[in-house]
């Protein structure tokens, strides 16, 4: 087979990939094929780890609002549930920020969750 010289968009591609590579150890960041390999592994594992790092901020905002809703004497499943009925827009995001900077805003929330999910007597 004939040796083929890829010219300059060729050149153009595997300095791309090769900038990219920039940091690695050893070949990783000198040989076209090795950072190739690494460029194309550590893309694949950074999309990975971006879903992960949703997955671990929503579990923490959960135990945050948790031990919040505990201290108030609720769980954080009745609470939730309290939450969806009051129609009350805030985020898990949102309220595990208030149980942890100003809880008394928090319990705030949660009175008037909790009024506005128990039926109303007449």
């Amino acid at each position: 087979m004939p040796r083929v010289k890829r010219g300059f968009k060729g050149r153009r591609r595997h300095n791309k990939v090769l900038k990219m590579a920039k940091g690695m150890r050893g070949a990783r960041s000198r040989l076209f094929r090795t950072a190739r390999e690494q460029v194309y592994r550590g893309l694949k594992l950074a999309f990975k780890e971006r879903k992960r790092k949703k997955r671990e901020f929503r579990a923490l905002w959960i135990v945050r609002i948790n031990a919040a809703v505990r201290s108030l004497g609720s769980k954080y499943s009745v609470f939730a549930g309290w939450l969806a009925k009051s129609g009350i827009g805030l985020d898990r995001k949102a309220l595990a920020e208030l149980a942890l900077t100003d809880m008394e805003a928090f319990k705030a929330v949660f009175d008037k969750v909790k009024l506005s999910a128990q039926p109303q007597r007449s």
